[in-house]
């Protein structure tokens, strides 16, 4: 007998996994655990998410004739470890190897790899572009843009392309025409909804009563846990979604959560969805024309670009990537980010809607929650650890890069060339939250300033040694010195002020 593991974000029928085992014969071990749930506090409503997806899943795979050796977290001998319910079961079932799929995150791969464990190791097929193929794509580049990655991976998945083998439209990215601010009195769509069925349900009591120690509240759950919902939601927003996308993706508004967004990617990174899928669902919309071009390429470029090549960078530069910190920064994650306890409308409302419902868009992550922690000087493992424990699409080869690289510059433009960094402005332009807070958001030194502003200006002076030199910042560093010296006396003071407020752990 061989034994082949199902981790919790491998919840898909085309497993490499399960391709190399014979139903017949071998068994399938599939185990929640108290390591995994707890390495870092995830939000109760991800575990909900993911217990009970593997749930649904075991149960799916007995029908198609699997055997398979269900661990749940009460189980009695549990050990509370991937790796020790591996060695556990292998003496229980006299098995040979353990056949495993590429892990989605270094720490439990590693700690797969050390357990002196008799492995047979498989590709993660479900990614369009395995670890091999991108770093033979990165060898020998000084840079790794994304948008020459992007463009290979039209071309090889021929995606939105011209006969000729052009770009639909004469361009490979339409991201200009998708920075739209939501007009007024246009609201996102009804995200779709699903039932809660008796696993669900046990799930919930489960980790009600387990994880009363981790932030987020439990009661509003309410996503896909199975395939045919998963495919429920995603035709949801193929339908009432897709085409007005493009336009709006970057919108914030009070009260839309989802605006236009898919809600799916949790559902993808277990497995419940298939990117290629996808990806050919998107372009026939567009061949079709019911939707325009600009929200067909600017989604898949979230699929086939940023996605796969955040995973790219992630495996080709770990462990050491996780313990970059290009600025220095040392500061302590504000405690507000655990409770939403703040002045700061737009932050309040994010982080208050990350809470309850364990999503943000990805506006929402980079240019509000990342954009203050970028500006406050937050030490990169504290909100990387934060992005990771509160949303229920984080896994580590995902949220890693985004947050490390793209959000906090922490890798000194590896990933992102500039840091994105903004005002309050920005904010104002592409959401509704100012006109609700506390600061004014057209001051900059006052004590009711937008603390953005000071703060976006604190810290361009601050790093300016490092930054200076980055042609994307040439303007932005000729604003600055285009201050006299006592505006700019006063900008660094009022920074210097609401930091030592953080610094103090008080909620500004």
């Amino acid at each position: 007998m061989r034994l082949g593991l199902v981790l919790g974000d491998q919840l898909s029928f085309d497993l490499p996994v399960l391709r190399a085992l014979d139903p017949q014969r071998d068994m399938l071990l599939m185990a929640e655990v108290d390591g995994e749930a707890r390495y870092v506090p995830h939000h109760p409503q991800k575990i909900v998410f993911i217990f009970s997806a593997m749930r649904h899943f075991a149960h799916a795979l007995r029908e198609r004739g699997w055997r398979v050796q269900y661990q749940t977290l009460d189980t009695p001998g549990n050990s509370g470890s991937i790796a020790g319910e591996l060695k556990r079961w292998l003496v229980l079932l006299g098995a040979g190897e353990v056949h495993v799929t590429e892990c989605g995150e270094w720490r439990l791969e590693q700690a797969l790899r050390d357990a002196a464990l008799p492995l047979v190791w498989h590709r993660d097929t479900r990614f369009l572009c395995s670890r091999e193929a991108f770093a033979r794509w990165a060898e020998g580049r000084k840079q790794l843009r994304m948008e020459h990655f992007y463009r290979g991976m039209r071309k090889r998945c021929n995606l939105l392309l011209e006969p000729d083998g052009s770009p639909a439209g004469g361009a490979w990215n339409f991201d200009g025409a998708n920075r739209k601010s939501l007009p007024r009195g246009l609201r996102g769509a009804i995200p779709a909804q699903f039932t809660r069925d008796a696993i669900t349900t046990s799930v919930i009591a489960l980790v009600r009563e387990r994880f009363t120690d981790h932030y987020g509240a439990i009661d509003a759950f309410d996503y896909p846990v199975t395939h045919e919902e998963a495919r429920q939601l995603w035709e949801h927003f193929l339908e009432f979604g897709l085409a007005a996308f493009g336009d709006y993706q970057d919108a914030m508004a009070e009260g839309e959560p989802y605006v236009f967004h898919a809600r799916i990617s949790a559902a993808l990174n277990v497995g419940l969805l298939d990117v290629r899928q996808l990806c050919e669902d998107v372009d026939a919309a567009w061949r079709e024309r019911r939707v325009p071009l600009n929200a067909a390429e600017g989604f898949i470029r979230q699929l086939i670009g940023w996605r796969e090549y955040v995973r790219g960078i992630y495996w080709l530069r770990m462990p050491e990537y996780a313990q970059l910190n290009y600025l220095g920064n040392v500061r302590t994650l504000p405690e507000f980010y655990w409770t939403g306890q703040t002045r700061m409308r737009c932050m309040a409302q994010v982080i208050g809607q990350t809470l309850k419902l364990g999503y943000a868009h990805h506006i929402q992550r980079l240019m509000v929650t990342g954009n203050f922690a970028l500006l406050a000087g937050i030490a990169p493992p504290a909100i990387c650890e934060w992005y990771l424990a509160v949303y229920l699409d984080a896994f580590d080869w995902v949220e890693l890069p985004n947050t490390l690289g793209m959000v906090m510059h922490a890798d000194g433009g590896y990933l992102g060339s500039k840091p994105y960094c903004a005002s309050g402005r920005y904010i104002q332009r592409m959401s509704d939250h100012c006109k609700a807070c506390s600061y004014k958001v057209d001051r900059v030194v006052e004590d009711d300033a937008c603390p953005f502003n000071a703060l976006y200006w604190h810290f361009l002076i601050r790093h300016r040694p490092l930054l200076s030199s980055n042609p994307r910042l040439t303007l932005v560093y000729r604003g600055l010195d285009s201050m006299s010296a006592s505006r700019r006396d006063a900008v660094w003071q009022r920074g210097q002020q609401l930091m030592t407020h953080l610094d103090a752990g008080e909620s500004i």
